[in-house]
């Protein structure tokens, strides 16, 4: 069994779709219009420079060009996940880059070699799209805490400052804000592995079964893929929040909310 080739043709006919939803947000007036061409554009670009730079790669021999694109796979997210918030504080680029960089390369590591048992470890046609789907809902958690943290750090500072004055650290003081942060970061994955079988068929599984796959190897790929996902959306989210919580604080141990910049959300056209 082959899966059945998509044309050029195909894909207009499936943009007539995304052009329903245009026409609802016009008649609705959500203001989504712009929003809404830029991503099906974004979409159609970047997949297919996608496609042809992993056509290219899985002819090449060498770990050096897969190493580099999961690199900026890893650090594109990290940016990715700080540009979706509406608060910011400076040094949060950095260490947001960093943290997604090294949680999701070590558990793409351990998935394919303690796990799948891939050889060699650098096959791009596992690791580059088993990195992908971690990336992809990591950066959602990831962001999520971060907004939830400095939204918190903001809302919640007279507390914070009255806990520090009564002589609690750091970390005390801040503990309930980060623990909701932390939550509000993992919720969708844990939401998503509940929902797993019942109310949906996940991407991977999804895309084996189209290939011909038997579906019980499908289902243990995913299952495998959902438990590698679970654990790069906990450590990047844990390692994020922290670093955001750090960065509000001076060396003094003390709230410093005017380092909490405000972005103002996209406007939609």
């Amino acid at each position: 069994m082959t899966t059945l080739p998509i044309s050029w043709i195909d894909l207009v006919l499936a943009g007539a779709l995304v052009l329903a939803n245009g026409a609802a947000s016009v008649w609705l007036g959500l203001g989504l219009g712009r929003r809404l061409v830029v991503a099906a554009v974004r979409t159609v670009v970047q997949l297919l420079v996608l496609g042809l730079v992993l056509h290219w790669v899985f002819e090449t021999d060498g770990p050096v060009f897969v190493v580099l694109i999961l690199l900026a796979m890893s650090v594109l997210a990290g940016f990715e996940a700080v540009r979706r918030t509406t608060r910011r504080v400076r040094g949060l680029l950095p260490g947001s880059m960093a943290v997604m960089t090294l949680s999701s390369i070590l558990v793409l590591l351990y998935g394919l070699r303690a796990v799948v048992g891939v050889e060699p470890w650098w096959a791009p046609r596992y690791a580059i799209p088993i990195l992908g789907m971690i990336l992809g809902n990591a950066l959602n958690g990831v962001s999520l805490g971060l907004e939830t943290v400095l939204e918190g750090f903001d809302r919640e500072r007279r507390k914070i400052e009255v806990l520090l004055a009564h002589g609690a650290t750091r970390s005390e003081a801040s503990r309930d804000v980060v623990r909701r942060a932390v939550r509000t970061g993992t919720i969708p994955i844990v939401n998503s592995m509940a929902a797993a079988g019942l109310v949906s068929i996940p991407g991977m599984m999804t895309g084996q079964i189209l290939s011909g796959e038997p579906p019980l190897s499908a289902a243990r790929y995913q299952i495998f893929i959902l438990f590698c996902i679970a654990s790069a959306v906990a450590l990047g989210t844990v390692g994020v929040v922290l670093v955001a919580a750090r960065l509000v604080f001076d060396e003094r141990e003390r709230l410093r909310p005017e380092r909490i910049l405000r972005v103002g959300p996209e406007r939609d056209g």
